[in-house]
């Protein structure tokens, strides 16, 4: 599972700093999470294929987590693009793109399909053999979702000494690999957990951005592997929290401890502040395993 963070600052885009954007790849899928302005500059400089980006998932319609959209999509035709591409976001995204594809007589070369979302409740936007999206409503300024990213579990791991042991035939092997029992030329029936290994555990990824704080998302993100959650203020500026609806570095960590989160990666700064070291600082007080996340920076998990 490997995240690469494109852009991870609040409001307005910088020359030094970009707007919400990150990339997963998990399962050998990658999902472009938000697309803040100059999101397809950062996919280049970071050489992360577009033909790769097959599903789109925008948490709000503020301008700093999808304005780069319409850049992207435009470019995608462009370039040529035939594969589909789909775009999942609040109710309005389609309305939105579609009307600056009107304007500018820029239609795609290639199917664009919108999933809109309305729901409260969270809800599986996303499945296929490999991989489940869920929803993660969140409590913002505007109608906003963050989304939980959940690998299903593999197959088996075949014991080749045993399965050569044996002498099964390799036409057997995918039996095994999904977890069945063999029975042999001679009768006997040999249990799958002879002949396999445990398969790696599935690992999960929730991204919340951007919310107040809210324990209403705990059941949702329960013992996720990786928690990237909005961190806009310090604690020192938490009298701006319920006007902007946003969340400290300590309330970030209270929410990744109280989920029992495996690792806490803390985004979406305020540009306020001269240096990021701060928030890792006041999360540690709270929660162990904490990261920085910053434009550029790759994290492997």
């Amino acid at each position: 599972m490997i995240l690469t963070i494109l852009g991870c600052y609040a409001a307005t885009p910088r020359t030094i700093t970009n707007p919400t954007s990150q990339v997963l790849e998990i399962k050998n899928r990658m999902f472009l999470i938000d697309c803040g302005e100059g999101t397809q500059v950062q996919l280049r400089k970071h050489k992360l294929k577009f033909s790769r980006i097959n599903h789109i998932f925008i948490s709000h319609l503020h301008g700093d987590h999808f304005y780069g959209l319409i850049g992207l999509i435009s470019t995608f035709a462009l370039l040529g693009r035939k594969t589909d591409l789909h775009v999942y976001g609040p109710k309005g995204v389609k309305e939105v793109t579609l009307l600056q594809l009107k304007l500018s007589n820029s239609w795609t070369t290639y199917n664009l399909y919108f999933h809109e979302l309305e729901s409260t409740e969270s809800q599986v936007v996303y499945e296929d053999d490999k991989v489940v999206v869920t929803t993660i409503p969140l409590k913002h300024r505007v109608y906003t979702n963050g989304y939980h990213f959940q690998e299903k579990s593999g197959d088996r791991k075949l014991n080749i000494e045993a399965v050569e042991n044996y002498e099964i035939d390799t036409a057997y092997y995918q039996k095994i690999k999904s977890g069945g029992d063999i029975t042999l030329d001679d009768g006997r029936v040999i249990p799958n957990e002879e002949l396999t290994f445990d398969p790696l555990p599935a690992k999960s990824y929730a991204f919340c951005s951007d919310t107040v704080y809210t324990e209403s998302i705990l059941p949702i993100i329960n013992n996720v592997d990786v928690l990237y959650h909005e961190s806009t203020f310090l604690q020192s500026e938490e009298q701006y929290c319920e006007k902007t609806m946003h969340c400290t570095a300590q309330q970030a960590a209270t929410i990744a401890k109280k989920a029992n989160a495996g690792t806490l990666v803390l985004g979406h700064y305020s540009t306020r502040y001269g240096s990021i070291e701060p928030f890792k600082q006041e999360a540690l007080t709270v929660f162990d395993n904490v990261e920085l996340a910053d434009d550029g920076k790759v994290f492997e998990f």
